[in-house]
């Protein structure tokens, strides 16, 4: 019995369906406990866990206010629960949430033009984050359109004509459709005319494919260290790696007289010939390696291929430490987990390696992200900070992605990293604007009442107007689409907290002096509204000041932005 959502590794199938709909194993287990993953955004946590303190601050402030300005100011009940609204409201950094929202919409929307099709809203800023990108070698720096280029025979005893014939033959009975398949197929094409008894299909563990044919022979092609023995590949070892090193994907071409037996390939293949394919570089591939080595991401190249020739590319793409490679075979879980932080190139990689590799670079602080088409990138793709697949590779793969690259343009990478920095940035900056409102109207909250002389709460929401309009609303809208290409770096919260207070407490003191000279002064016969006005004014100059350091560096756009709002005010 297959369950829905199973994956084809290796070989082919035939199935047939059974259950459908709301009767598939997927969905009955749906409807007994329907479970949303949480998406992991260091922003939406930030601003909950900000939301939180704020309403269990809010309730005692408030029912404090109210008992001070009715009971002990002797304050009308209306005045006391207008300016206690005030209070509250004011505390409530409205209108940060829309802004967030609002700005990771835009730059998907921004992304969409590019090709790029981001899956959950989030992922923007999970991409901007990322300090280390893991590419898979085929399909990704290269094409993965791969072509055989020649044959080279280790054996006198066999002709390329004899070597053409049992790989059609072979080719004809395996009938896998992977890259390499399709490739040695284009290359030998497919013949029906022998007939096999036993077949052992690719997959990412074994290595190599197969076929028994009915005179009891077998013949193997796959990565030449899986296909021998220890003591046959030591002495073609030395052939083996100089082709790695030209860069090619070479497969040994290998017989034995012992049949397949139990869905296991024999031991003891002798070499035949060695086939070598060609795997171009995208010519995109150096370009957008260059981008990520200028904008301080590490790139690692992870692969199952021969680690001598995967860096072989990587050298010639721009990767730097593409010298420090390692093959992966062989390795226990924890040496493997050792070497992800000590090498930059690893070859001969399983799935579950792959995997391995992502939670150790996660394990040491850095944030992942992982690039593959395949489903044995799947456990990998899972296991990073931020998955991204293209379009033409494995459904698999498409599902599970944070990012598909719709055009299978690896080019569109630095797009998307670009966009996810400028906006986690400036809602970084925009949303202190907020964050310096709620900090403000605590600290006043807290100062009116321990304070005798300042009665209520000093301001009505008719009065917040002009610093929740002019100084917040409209600048942090039209900030939060300003271009920026820093490195998002610390946490969310505590950089947000770090440009909000010191605001904050500018506007404090504003209208804390304002309310001294008063007191001190006795200038009560100009009346509250004449008080009120000019605190109001305090109040919204020291915005408009707080706006100006939030807007640097100036540019045109931010000086216009703050000219503006300033000439409105006044």
């Amino acid at each position: 019995m297959l369950l829905s959502g199973s994956f084809i590794v290796s070989g082919n199938c035939y199935a047939r369906a059974e259950r459908v709909g709301k009767d598939n194993y997927v969905q009955t287990i749906s409807a007994k406990a329907k479970r949303y993953k949480k998406p992991h955004s260091e922003i939406m946590e930030s601003l909950k866990l900000m939301i939180k303190i704020i309403c269990c601050i809010i309730v005692p402030i408030g029912a404090a206010y109210i008992i001070k300005s009715y009971f002990l100011m002797n304050v009308s009940l209306r005045e006391a629960i207008l300016r206690t609204s005030t209070l509250v409201i004011g505390m409530i950094p409205s209108g940060m949430f829309l802004l967030t929202s609002l700005a990771l919409a835009v730059g998907i929307i921004k992304l969409s033009a590019h090709n790029t099709l981001v899956q959950d809203l989030y992922s923007l800023e999970t991409l901007a984050r990322v300090d280390t990108i893991c590419f898979d070698k085929t399909g990704t720096l290269t094409s993965g359109d791969m072509t055989v280029k020649e044959i080279v025979p280790v054996s006198a005893d066999y002709s390329e004509t004899y070597i053409k014939d049992v790989m059609a033959a072979a080719l004809w009975n395996l009938n896998d459709e992977n890259h390499t398949a399709i490739a040695l197929e284009q290359f030998f094409g497919k013949s029906d005319a022998l007939s096999a008894t036993a077949c052992v299909h690719f997959n990412s563990s074994r290595k190599l494919s197969a076929v028994t044919f009915s005179d009891g022979k077998t013949y193997a092609f796959g990565a030449p260290e899986f296909v021998l023995d220890r003591k046959r590949y030591s002495e073609i070892k030395i052939d083996a790696e100089k082709y790695a090193a030209a860069g090619y994907r070479m497969l040994l071409f290998a017989k034995s007289a012992t049949p397949i037996r139990n869905g296991e390939a024999p031991k003891d293949f002798t070499p035949v010939a060695f086939f070598l394919l060609t795997d171009n570089i995208r010519d995109e591939a150096p370009a957008t390696v260059k981008w990520f080595k200028d904008n301080g991401v590490n790139v690692k190249v992870i692969s199952g291929d021969n680690p001598i020739t995967v860096s072989e590319v990587a050298l010639r793409v721009g990767i730097d430490g593409a010298d420090k490679f390692i093959s992966l075979e062989g390795l226990t879980d924890e040496e493997v987990y050792k070497a992800a932080n000590e090498y930059t190139v690893f070859g001969r990689v399983s799935p579950e390696q792959k995997a391995i590799l992502i939670k150790s670079l996660r394990d040491a602080g850095h944030v992942t992200a992982m690039t593959g088409d395949g489903v044995n990138d799947i456990l990998a793709l899972k296991e990073a900070d931020c998955a991204v697949a293209v379009a033409s590779g494995s459904d698999a793969a498409r599902n599970i992605a944070n990012l598909v690259l719709l055009d299978d343009n690896f080019n569109s990478m630095p797009q998307v990293v670009h966009e996810g920095r400028r906006v986690i940035n400036n809602v970084q900056s925009s949303s202190s604007l907020y964050l310096m409102k709620t900090f403000f109207t605590m600290i006043i909250a807290f100062i009116t009442l321990v304070l005798p002389f300042i009665e209520t709460y000093p301001f009505t929401l008719r009065q917040m107007n002009l610093l929740e309009i002019f100084v917040i609303g409209i600048p942090s809208f039209f900030l939060s689409f300003q271009p920026n290409d820093s490195r998002v770096k610390g946490k969310f919260l505590k950089k947000l907290i770090s440009k909000a207070l010191p605001g904050a407490m500018v506007m404090v003191l504003s209208v804390i002096a304002v309310e001294t000279y008063y007191f001190i002064a006795d200038y009560a016969n100009f009346g509250e509204a004449v008080n009120r006005t000019l605190g109001v004014f305090a109040l919204t100059f020291a915005g408009v000041v707080n706006l100006a350091v939030i807007c640097r560096p100036f540019n045109k756009y931010r000086l216009i932005l703050l000219c503006a709002c300033a000439v409105v005010i006044s």
